[in-house]
């Protein structure tokens, strides 16, 4: 199969918290997840109460986490090629 019909893959990321703004989840790793070719994501936390929440688009996801820049979304697939 070439590269033009290849199906898309879900992609993976972790969410690394810099700053902890909230004082609840702490800083590094603090999550999980997966975005779905269609735009659906995934996020599973870590920590001592886990849990899992689904966004219909990642950039809600991040809009609502990313706590303008106190938190980065690495994605696996670009630090596999860097």
């Amino acid at each position: 199969m070439d590269s033009q019909t290849e199906t898309p893959r879900p992609r993976t990321f972790e969410m690394r918290r810099i700053i902890d703004i909230s004082g609840i989840s702490g800083v590094g790793v603090v999550a999980v997840g997966v975005v779905f070719p269609e735009g659906k994501t995934v996020i599973q936390w870590r920590g001592d109460s886990p849990s899992v929440v689904v966004w219909d688009h990642f950039s809600d996801a991040v809009a609502v986490h990313g706590h303008g820049g106190a938190t980065e979304f690495h994605f696996h697939d670009e630090e596999a090629t860097e």
